[in-house]
């Protein structure tokens, strides 16, 4: 017999919008019992070179809110546009290839294989991105380069600083070439000063054009963002400037 093989599906291109991020009334309820809800209806619209920073106290739903927005969780209810697409209509692989390329993820922990060289590290990132092997090497230097690490091309992880961990760690995220740039807690294991340095170079990427959510406790943190959403018990909600008013 012949083996039938199966065509990837292409995944699907951006529709041209300037909303990077759109909740439509999302909400998530996790069953029981008693079944319990995470978020709730919540709407929120972040545009093309946004900062966003979202704050709330454990328990608040930041982890749900960061799971569906990274398509790591699907809603319940509602509708999720990410670049215009409707992601919500997508199969489980088209799902986990835009999270691979349109979304790029820094994590408190920063997640680095131990046996891996800065540069490797980086490299990795683009695997599940579909980029040629022969193009990996060339942009991990370039993104190591452009987050001050271009020295460190060759260190191991436990040679490096928890600073100097961090910016691999988000070099790994935008070697992608992101549409997203999603942050849990990314100063959460630094001391006060290379959190600062840390976040100095979130705001110089912001300023480049990249569009940042940052999920943190942290309320120095928050005031760093252009927009700061809050949420508590599921709900989030945006305060109203007092020029608005």
């Amino acid at each position: 017999m012949r083996r039938l093989l199966r065509r990837r599906r292409p995944v699907p291109e951006p529709v041209g919008s300037d909303t990077v991020l759109d909740f439509r009334a999302v909400g998530r309820t996790y069953p029981g019992p008693p079944p319990v809800t995470a978020l709730r209806s919540a709407s929120l619209s972040v545009r093309q070179g946004d900062f966003v920073t979202v704050s709330g106290p454990s328990g608040s739903g930041k982890s749900t809110f960061l799971n569906i927005a990274g398509l790591l969780d699907t809603p319940t209810e509602g509708q999720y546009l990410l670049d215009g697409v409707d992601v919500g209509c997508l199969a489980d692989a088209e799902r986990t290839a835009v999270r691979g390329r349109r979304i790029g993820f820094v994590f408190q922990s920063f997640h680095l294989m131990p046996h891996r060289t800065a540069h490797e590290n980086v490299e990795l990132g683009m695997v599940y991105a579909g980029v040629r092997r022969r193009e990996r090497a060339e942009r991990a230097r370039e993104a190591l380069h452009s987050v001050g690490l271009g020295h460190r091309l060759d260190a191991l992880p436990g040679r490096l600083s928890g600073g100097e961990r961090q910016r691999v760690a988000i070099a790994r995220a935008l070697v992608v070439r992101p549409a997203l740039l999603l942050c849990d807690e990314p100063t959460g294991n630094l001391d006060s000063a290379t959190a600062d340095a840390v976040l100095a170079l979130l705001d110089g990427l912001n300023d480049q054009g990249m569009t940042l959510v940052v999920i943190t406790h942290d309320p120095a943190v928050a005031v760093r963002g252009s927009r700061r959403i809050t949420i508590r018990d599921g709900v989030l909600s945006e305060p109203v400037p007092a020029a608005a008013r």
